[in-house]
């Protein structure tokens, strides 16, 4: 299959993607912590909007000083 950016994913495609359990992405979603909408009451992702999140996400993260490299 091949993947586009403008492709929607369904909560178990997500899942899958992130290596995570449904209810977990399904958790995110509905707190707004991940791009999401709904469609006929069924949470939708759109790919591109979710590797931006995670981009993201990567980001802040490697900003984080290590726990080794913080100052006393």
């Amino acid at each position: 299959m091949i993947e586009q950016p403008d492709e929607i994913l369904t909560i178990e495609e997500v899942a899958a993607y992130l290596k995570a359990g449904r209810r977990t992405v399904y958790r995110l979603a509905a707190n707004g912590q991940i791009p999401a909408f709904k469609l006929g009451g069924v949470w939708r992702f759109r790919r591109a909007e979710l590797e931006r999140w995670i981009a993201a996400r990567i980001g802040t993260h490697e900003e984080r000083p290590k726990p080794d490299e913080e100052k006393p």
